[in-house]
């Protein structure tokens, strides 16, 4: 038995999650351990996939992604946003590390609107509107994304701080809330493209999400 079999094997509960099972995923990044888990409020099914000794290092100080479920983006490779480059980047960065968590939220489609509100959103934006006014014109919230689950998961996993790969301030502050500690914010800052500039200038200027990189393209891009 490995050192992540002996962590995570068998069922557990951890506040409002049910660690259902844990189970070898080898992908293109590396060999991870996906371990699934019954949010048992909302009743969704969440995953995490766990890279390498995360508990070597006493759970302290854990590189991890808490991402935000993107059907369009993370599957169909939408250029609207940046989730999907977000997701591989993360990887591929936790596999760098040696060890890390990327916790994969469901329900958080649409910033927590759902897949077919977020297309009628994205459908708005198309006609002129921002990602703020989108969701608004829908008689629909911001953001309606709550990460107590994935604060959950991590305690669950035995991870008590994180460095935590994000540009959302709200992950950061969710995380300290419910318990676990950020010892930085790491930057995940993908290169913006035609298609979603004007998402992303919406995000830093409304949600205000750190994303110093557009300094240099908003002014000629808009």
């Amino acid at each position: 038995m490995t050192e992540i079999d002996g962590v995570l094997a068998g069922k557990s509960q951890s506040a409002g999650v049910e660690r259902v099972v844990s189970s070898p995923l080898p992908t293109v990044y590396g060999d991870f351990e996906a371990v699934g888990y019954l949010d048992r409020t909302r009743g969704d099914e969440q995953v995490a996939l766990v890279y390498g000794d995360i508990r070597g290092a006493r759970g302290e100080g854990i590189l991890t992604r808490l991402h935000s479920e993107c059907l369009t983006g993370d599957a169909f490779g939408s250029r609207h946003c940046e989730c999907g480059p977000q997701l591989t980047t993360a990887l591929r960065e936790i596999a760098a590390e040696g060890r890390g968590v990327l916790i994969y939220l469901r329900g958080h489609e649409g910033r927590g609107i759902g897949l077919l509100a977020k297309l009628q959103a994205m459908k708005l934006q198309s006609e002129g509107l921002d990602t703020v006014e989108a969701n608004l014109a829908l008689g629909l919230p911001v953001d309606a994304r709550d990460y107590g689950v994935g604060a959950d998961i991590l305690h669950d996993l035995g991870v008590r701080s994180v460095r935590l790969m994000s540009n959302n301030p709200r992950k950061r502050e969710a995380l300290v809330r419910n318990g676990i500690r950020v010892d930085a914010q790491v930057p995940l800052l993908i290169p913006p493209c035609d298609d979603n500039i004007t998402y992303l200038r919406t995000k830093r200027e409304r949600l205000d999400h750190d994303l110093p990189h557009l300094d240099a393209v908003v002014g000629h891009r808009v």
